[in-house]
């Protein structure tokens, strides 16, 4: 009897212990749900307007695949499937990642409204002389040939290594590290913020972190400068056609690139890793690669140049990966 007893106790004991892992596990089952697909996104901070766009219109049509921004702090996210960036990677690098090249920016100086600097140069314009001496701290110009500027200006630059200031500075035969003036920590939007904030303020910025998209005019408070378009050291009527957004983009595509003097452009690509690639990744990048061009001009880019955008070439790599 006495065992009996003992061994209704431990057929007791056994299933109390189990309740806890029993009830979790109905927990679990009750507020699963299928794995959720998801595709991580990073790069560049000023594409992620444009990129949105197109992560809302996908995901009009496919609707079960969750794509998100993750904002790079000062470096990438330990996890992405596909980066957003805005200058070109060493050969290395390249090797690794397919990339599509889907949009062009252009890179332009810009200083505050009120300033004397923007009163003054909005007329004169720059010369690539001048943009140097500004913009750069050149150790090998001749110090006798610099010119007088007799406004006074502040010029703001990014604090970290980044897309546009690579990409200005390497135009221009530099390295970023010789642009010059106060350095500002954070994003190219940092940029525009410090340089409106200062009445003599100077800065560099792409397109569409220069113009209301609504509007297609500058931001309120800026101004773009023009510069010697084409080359010849002077600055006429015809190169100052910076009020609008859309004649500015008109302007940049008809004309052949290497007729283009003192405006830095460069390709927004995406890219994945060739080996460990994320197929909805890959299913974006196919939409990406088809409709993502109609959004450009909408958002401050130039459409590419035909031989960049190798839409086939991605597509096979797509196919090739689906297998």
């Amino acid at each position: 009897m006495v065992l009996s007893r003992i061994y209704v106790l431990a057929i007791i004991l056994a299933i109390v212990v189990a309740l806890p892992t029993w009830a979790q596990v109905d927990s679990n089952s009750a507020n699963s749900s299928p794995t959720q697909k998801i595709v991580v996104v990073t790069g560049n901070r000023f594409s992620y307007k444009l990129v949105q766009k197109w992560i809302d219109d996908y995901n009009k049509i496919v609707p079960d695949v969750q794509i998100v921004i993750e904002s790079r702090g000062s470096a990438d996210p330990t996890k992405y499937d596909v980066l957003a960036e805005v200058y070109q990677p060493n050969d290395e690098i390249k090797k690794n990642r397919e990339y599509l090249n889907v949009g062009r920016y252009a890179v332009l100086p810009v200083a505050t409204s009120s300033s004397a600097f923007a009163k003054h140069f909005s007329e004169k314009g720059l010369t690539k002389e001048l943009l140097k001496q500004i913009y750069f701290n050149d150790i090998f110009a001749e110090k006798d040939q610099r010119q007088n500027i007799d406004v006074p200006y502040t010029v703001y630059t990014r604090q970290q290594k980044a897309g546009v200031p690579f990409v200005f500075a390497k135009y221009f035969d530099f390295q970023q590290k010789d642009l010059q003036g106060t350095t500002i920590a954070g994003a190219d939007e940092h940029l525009l913020k410090a340089t409106l904030r200062d009445p003599n303020g100077v800065t560099y910025l792409p397109l569409a972190l220069i113009y209301d998209q609504q509007t297609r005019k500058p931001v309120e408070g800026l101004t773009v400068i023009p510069v010697d378009l084409n080359g010849n050291g002077k600055i006429n009527d015809e190169e100052k056609f910076y009020g609008d957004l859309n004649v500015v983009i008109e302007t940049l595509e008809k004309k052949d690139l290497s007729d283009i003097k003192n405006v830095p452009i460069e390709y927004l690509h995406l890219s994945v890793d060739k080996q460990i690639v994320n197929q909805e990744a890959i299913n974006f990048l196919k939409w990406v690669n088809e409709h993502g061009q109609s959004y450009l001009h909408e958002f401050g880019y130039l459409l590419p140049e035909a031989k960049h955008f190798e839409k086939e070439k991605f597509i096979e790599f797509a196919s090739k990966r689906s297998r």
